[in-house]
Order: structure tokens, then C-alpha cells, then sequence
């Protein structure tokens, strides 16, 4: 059971959702997450496997964070650096408020953007199969709830052609 006083809500929105259902820890589909939990609103995770190159270096507590001029590092559960990429900068509002948050994918690249901020990029979208890999351009949308109360509103799902401009943030 969730500690009401000191466990973070945790949710996300899971994107280029791909394969059988369940396939992630019985529950999601193999897909990329923007993490909508308190205090990591922005965050990567590679559920079931998916994988993505992320511009990343270790930031002083060891974690891969997003760093837009970074390397691209592969994010993959099977290797060394792992599927968790921390956000950068920090742009969540305080516990209570509401955050806006976008997410905008177009041809395996996404961007996820909180309260107007870049805090992830994401590039070369995929998932493993066999010998080799399928790039991720198009799946289905999951939202994620871990036992915790959230809410959305004003949900808005829009055909883009090509990704918005966010190298002055």
C-alpha cells in the first residue's frame, strides 16, 4: 500500500507503445515513457525493452541525466547505462499545482517539454527483434497510474509535421 505522506504519485505517459499487451511487467506494452511522477515530471524510462539514444552525461550523484550537448548515449535495459535518463533542467511546478506538459514524437525523435521547458530528447525510437532492431515512428498511447490518484484534463492529440524549435531553451 502507497504511503500517502511520503510516497511520490507516480504515472507517465506511454508512447510508440508497440507488441502485446502486458509484455511490461504484466501491464504496458513495450514503449517509451515520459515519467509523470512528483518530482521526476520529465523523466526517461524504456519499458519492456524499448530503446532510444538520449544526449546524456552523469551528473554529480552518477545518474544519466539529459544534456543537449552531450554524446548520444543508447538507453537500454540490456547494457551498462540502463533504460532511466534524469530530466534536465528541473521546470515541475511544486506539489498541488498543475504542470503543462507536451510531448511531441515525429519520426522516431521525441521531445518532452514541461511547463514550456525541454527536459528530454530522445532519438532513434526502437525496439529489438531478433538479430536486429524496428525503429519506433508510430504505436499507441498508454496512461500509467502506479497506485496513485492523478488527474488530467485538456488532453489534446494533434498531427505535427515536423518537431517544434527548442534550442534557445
Amino acid at each position: 500500500p502507497r504511503n500517502k505522506d511520503s510516497d511520490r504519485r507516480d504515472s507517465g505517459l506511454l508512447y510508440y507503445g508497440v507488441g502485446e499487451h502486458g509484455v511490461g511487467d504484466g501491464f504496458w506494452l513495450q514503449s517509451q515513457e515520459f515519467q509523470i511522477q512528483e518530482g521526476d515530471c520529465g523523466d526517461y524510462w524504456g519499458v519492456a525493452g524499448a530503446l532510444a539514444d538520449i544526449p546524456a552525461s552523469l551528473n554529480q550523484d552518477g545518474i544519466y541525466q539529459f544534456n543537449p550537448r552531450a554524446q548520444l548515449l543508447t538507453f537500454d535495459k540490456n547494457n551498462e547505462i540502463g533504460r532511466f535518463c534524469k530530466k534536465f533542467p528541473d521546470a515541475e511546478k511544486p506539489n498541488g499545482e498543475w504542470n503543462t506538459l507536451d510531448l511531441y514524437t515525429f519520426n522516431g525523435t521525441s521531445l518532452h517539454i514541461v511547463n514550456g521547458t525541454l527536459t528530454m530528447k530522445l532519438v532513434h525510437s526502437r525496439v529489438p527483434s531478433g538479430d536486429g532492431e524496428i525503429a519506433l515512428t508510430k504505436g499507441k498511447i498508454q496512461f500509467q497510474s502506479e497506485g496513485a490518484e492523478v488527474f488530467y484534463r485538456n488532453i489534446r492529440v494533434q498531427k505535427i509535421i515536423k518537431l517544434p524549435d527548442f534550442s534557445s531553451n
